[in-house]
């Protein structure tokens, strides 16, 4: 198990400018839904697998304190960053930390949240450590959103395609211990309601729009992790096939910027 969080982690090492640049930011209904379901301003927030930073700072005037956690020093650099560029907020800090053990007291967060990282994570130990840490009514959520955003058709049906041709490419040029390993998003339910640590569990979706031009909708297929793998490991048909998706892209987008949809799904407990 330590390999596979290792690797896990390794994934996501020198593109983290670029994941930071081109992802969609987290979406304000977040805070609203769970704010909503906790009934007054969270004194603590942990946003574990924050990456860069992005799903964390929605909460800087919504909470007392935020904390990041993000195991990958190349990711976690770029939210430090920016962390310094805003004035080094008091209540915001970011720390390298692993999901199962946090190293935070018993009962001392409100709301912990994945954004699109939940599956990245073993899931037994790591519900037991955010049971441990969440305060009797608080709250864990992980929430994810759908890939491609909707935009175009044709647009997106190359997108899939180039993210599972580069997905298939990087497990056959890497050897198997080097290999991440993700758990299906579709079980996090399921998971959470099996762990019987939780005593609400459900389902919501929700939407968000952001615009993109073609450079942008590019560099967020390029920001997905299998596809960065195949192209550190020299795929060059992976490079090729992302060079005819940009002339699509550009095609597409006619050198307009143009709305896409993200639609998310969060799965929450409530301790």
């Amino acid at each position: 198990m330590q390999d596979i969080r290792r690797n896990n982690v390794d994934r996501f090492t020198g593109f983290g400018a670029l994941y930071d640049q081109n992802r969609p930011s987290a979406p304000t209904e977040v805070v609203e839904i769970l704010t909503t379901y906790l009934g007054h301003k969270p004194r603590m927030v942990a946003d574990v697998g924050c990456g860069t930073g992005l799903s964390s700072w929605i909460w800087l005037h919504e909470a007392d304190r935020i904390i990041g956690f993000e195991p990958s020093d190349d990711m976690r650099t770029v939210a430090e960053s920016k962390w310094e560029s805003a004035g080094k907020p008091d209540n915001l800090r970011f720390v390298s930390g692993l999901s199962h053990e946090l190293g935070l007291p018993d009962d001392s967060v409100d709301i912990l949240t994945c954004s699109q990282s939940f599956h990245w994570m073993e899931p037994q130990s790591t519900l037991s450590e955010f049971a441990r840490v969440l305060r009797p009514g608080g709250i864990f959520a992980a929430y994810d959103c759908d890939w491609p955003p909707m935009l175009d058709w044709e647009l997106e049906q190359a997108y899939q395609q180039l993210v599972l041709t580069a997905d298939n490419r990087a497990l056959q040029l890497s050897s198997p211990e080097s290999q991440a390993y993700k758990w299906s998003k579709d079980g996090h339910l399921g998971q959470i309601q099996q762990s019987g640590l939780f005593r609400y569990v459900r389902e919501i979706v929700f939407h968000h729009r952001e615009t993109f031009d073609a450079e942008r909708y590019v560099n967020l297929a390029l920001s997905q992790g299998g596809l960065q793998t195949a192209l550190k490991l020299g795929a060059d048909e992976v490079r090729t096939a992302a060079d005819e998706f940009r002339q699509l892209a550009v095609k597409v987008f006619d050198g307009h910027a143009r709305s896409a949809l993200f639609s998310y799904r969060m799965r929450l407990g409530i301790v």
